[in-house]
């Protein structure tokens, strides 16, 4: 490394099940690629999920949350397992992703679902439906049903317990949001289809509208269209190189962008990337536990 190298402090989040292997080589990976480029990494290591739990019974303890702010990237392999299925939902090991992402304000996220020509055949579907398939999901990240209060258990007219969540957003978030896609579909083929159920939910007209309007106002170069996330979950098996950009909210990419993922052949081999306007962004180079 020249005196003049860049340095970046980045922490690392192994956590469970396969996480530690993924972070093995990934640390070594960005070490040997931070070379060729006179880049220098300074590693930290913390706890999250499982692991977590395991060592002092939180899956998201405060040092590791503080850690991930002060740091310049955050690395994260994998989070949960069978072994802490049976918690309560509060206190299971995902909340510590969630806790995560909206701790760092990482309200946009983005999975990539392309084909690697030696994985096309690991393909559920046939070669000549998923050859050419090169999809973005950008998914709302910190909003939605997953964040929306009022939340929680009751009992209905007839005295049986209920369970309730709420689906939210507001214009504000639906902008940003928005905008990410937008700007996505820009460095690529330049279409964008906003995935949403505005024929039933109404915050999904709310979506749509404040999408309709952003693409009028600030990206009228960009071809937009607009899918039912039922039709879309059909479309993306039936005709995936239909798709380039896809912008949707937190349940509906959460669904949407797996899918797309098992196109390739393996979930387990595509990256993503939560970000947001400012602070560190939350990076995974796999998706699985």
């Amino acid at each position: 490394m020249s005196a003049a190298a860049k340095n970046y402090k980045i922490t690392l989040l192994p956590g469970d099940g396969i996480g530690p292997e993924i972070m093995t080589v990934a640390q070594t990976v960005l070490t040997e690629v931070g070379g060729q480029f006179d880049i220098c990494f300074e590693f930290t290591e913390a706890l999250v999920g499982g692991a977590a739990i395991d060592a002092v019974g939180v899956p998201l303890p405060a040092e590791t949350l503080a850690m991930c702010k002060a740091s310049d990237a955050v690395l994260l392999a994998a989070i949960g397992g069978y072994k802490w299925d049976n918690l309560p939902a509060d206190q299971r090991p995902e909340q510590g992703l969630l806790g995560l992402r909206a701790g760092l304000g990482g309200f946009a996220n983005l999975r990539p679902a392309n084909i690697l020509p030696q994985l096309i055949d690991a393909s559920s579907l046939k070669r000549e439906i998923v050859e050419g398939t090169d999809i973005m999901v950008v998914r709302e990240l910190i909003g939605g049903i997953y964040f929306g209060k009022p939340k929680g258990f009751g009992v209905d007219e007839h005295g049986h317990k209920t369970g309730f969540n709420t689906m939210i957003y507001s214009v504000p978030e639906i902008e940003r949001i928005a905008r990410v896609g937008f700007e996505t579909a820009r460095k690529r083929k330049n279409r964008l289809c906003s995935v949403e159920k505005s024929n039933v939910l109404e915050v999904s007209q709310l979506w749509k509208e404040v999408v309709c309007r952003v693409h009028q106002e600030e990206f009228p170069d960009v071809e937009l269209s607009h899918m039912y996330v039922d039709n879309c979950a059909m479309q993306i098996i039936r005709a995936p190189t239909q798709f380039d950009t896809i912008v949707t909210g937190n349940i509906f990419g959460d669904i949407i962008s797996d899918a797309a993922s098992m196109l390739t052949g393996s979930i387990g081999m595509l990256p993503s990337a939560a970000v947001g306007t400012s602070g560190p962004g939350l990076y995974e180079p796999v998706h699985g536990r």
